[in-house]
């Protein structure tokens, strides 16, 4: 049989060195010159069961990516935390590859890919290349519900992460929790109902967690503010109404330039103009010195006052 060599090395270049053994076979490679090739010192090495990189040094993410659905079949999907990296989402760092496939298929977890079965397959296929994965709504419920349900900072990362970045809505990972299992779902639950309820970052999370706690007179969390006449002043993260007091968490990660900062400072000083007492804390006070945030935001209250020149437009959480 001739080798269909135009072919063989379009798919090696488009794939990024990664073949599998029905594609070789398909290009006219035999099975003993495909042997020849795989045996110990030769030039190509095997990733997984009938998949083969054929290119010299360790394989890259993207390499293991191609392979996983090489591997897979034609119909699975990249999801998982692989998924969220695509996507920029950060979370947390694993060598697994995390592949759908339809219920039927018959391939099971082999090497560094963990096959999920599902008969829920996503209808919509967001490609990179060669590269096939799950919307990132899917992606995310996926992560969060492998995730432990005691690691609830880094799961409040993702899902927040994925809000905030536009990657997905809100309404889109609850028609997810709906549709998926139960199993794994208490979690994302919990942390979807805290995106809903205004919390827009792990910081705020935190801060929240840390005021209900602390015998305090709940706030508000995040409110529009305006003046009369419709004027937009601010959203702080927490807001007391009756004391004129609001506090907001100030987080790197969440303030990544330049023109983010200085829309902080900017809020800021629209309400410290109208009389409004700004307290304004670090995810590393919030953490280490919690009695210290407690006690900065009672002394605040005892001190403030109601401004009737500044209406608040939202529910109690």
């Amino acid at each position: 049989m001739t080798i269909d060599h135009r072919a063989f090395a379009w798919h090696q270049a488009y794939q990024r060195g990664v073949l599998s053994r029905s594609q070789s076979v398909a290009f006219g490679l035999s099975p003993d010159a495909l042997r020849h090739r795989i045996r110990a010192g030769g030039p190509w090495r095997r990733l997984l069961p009938g998949v083969y990189l054929t290119t010299t040094g360790e394989p890259t993410r993207e390499q293991l990516l191609i392979a996983s659905l090489l591997y897979t079949g034609p119909d699975g999907l990249i999801t998982g935390p692989s998924a969220l990296a695509n996507y920029r989402i950060r979370c947390p760092q694993t060598r697994r590859v995390d592949v759908l496939a339809p219920a039927t298929s018959k391939r099971s977890d082999a090497g560094f890919v963990a096959v999920h079965r599902t008969r829920r397959m996503p209808g919509e296929t967001i490609c990179d290349g060669p590269v096939r994965y799950a919307p990132p709504a899917r992606a995310v419920a996926d992560t969060v519900r492998a995730m432990a349900a005691a690691d609830l900072a880094a799961v409040r990362a993702v899902v927040a992460g994925a809000v905030q970045q536009g990657r997905c809505t809100v309404a889109d990972l609850a028609t997810e929790l709906q549709a998926g299992p139960v199993r794994g779902s208490a979690t994302l639950r919990l942390v979807l109902a805290e995106v809903i309820d205004g919390i827009r970052s792990p910081a705020e999370a935190d801060l929240r967690a840390l005021i209900r706690g602390s015998g305090l007179p709940q706030p508000l969390y995040n409110p529009k503010l305006y003046l009369p006449g419709g004027v937009f002043l601010a959203q702080p993260d927490a807001w007391w109404p009756h004391h004129g007091v609001a506090a907001e968490t100030d987080s790197r990660e969440w303030h990544l330039s330049p023109a983010d900062w200085e829309a902080t400072m900017a809020r800021h000083a629209r309400m410290s103009a109208v009389g409004i007492i700004v307290l304004h804390f670090s995810p590393r006070q919030q953490r280490d010195r919690p009695a210290e945030v407690i006690g900065t935001i009672a002394a605040a209250l005892r001190t403030g006052r109601p401004l009737p020149a500044v209406i608040t437009r939202a529910l109690a959480a």
